[in-house]
């Protein structure tokens, strides 16, 4: 059996915060750059080697949105290989978070636009597999599936 060739020839560990403020709005960012390019994410990235999760996680944070963040728990873990040429393999890790700020500043490096998006209007939102994984089991009650052509492909 002919083994599969990938970009990378290693997992891709990243952290995502899950930021949701008082009002019941979740942070969300259109990506500019792949990957997930012009889908709708929640911010984060990969560890760097020797860097503690939880500050790799406030770093990415803070260089996409421009905001600080209490992290107050684990919510799961999403694996992601992508399709065609990329053939990348990601293993990431979901915190829920609370924003110290809501005054986003986003990196045009890498975000098109930052948009807190209450969950009652998720499904309006063209999301990466992994953020709706995520958003639809951690906010059931107020998560709808999205409609065909929405979804990412």
């Amino acid at each position: 059996m002919k083994k599969k060739r990938f970009k990378k020839e290693h997992i891709v560990t990243s952290v995502v915060a899950v930021i949701v403020d008082d009002e019941g709005r979740v942070l969300l960012t259109k990506r500019s750059i792949p990957p997930f390019k012009n889908l709708w994410v929640m911010p984060g990235g990969k560890i760097d080697l020797g860097e503690p999760i939880l500050e790799a996680l406030k770093r990415e944070v803070r260089e996409e949105v421009g905001i600080e963040v209490d992290v107050d728990d684990i919510i799961d873990v999403f694996e992601h290989v992508t399709p065609g040429e990329d053939k990348c393999h990601f293993v990431i890790i979901y915190y829920l978070c609370r924003p110290l700020s809501c005054r986003i500043t986003h990196n045009e490096q890498e975000v098109d636009e930052a948009a807190w998006v209450h969950f009652s209007e998720l499904a309006g939102y063209r999301l990466a597999e992994g953020a709706r994984f995520i958003l639809a089991k951690k906010f059931p009650e107020f998560y709808r599936t999205e409609p065909p052509g929405k979804a990412d492909a």
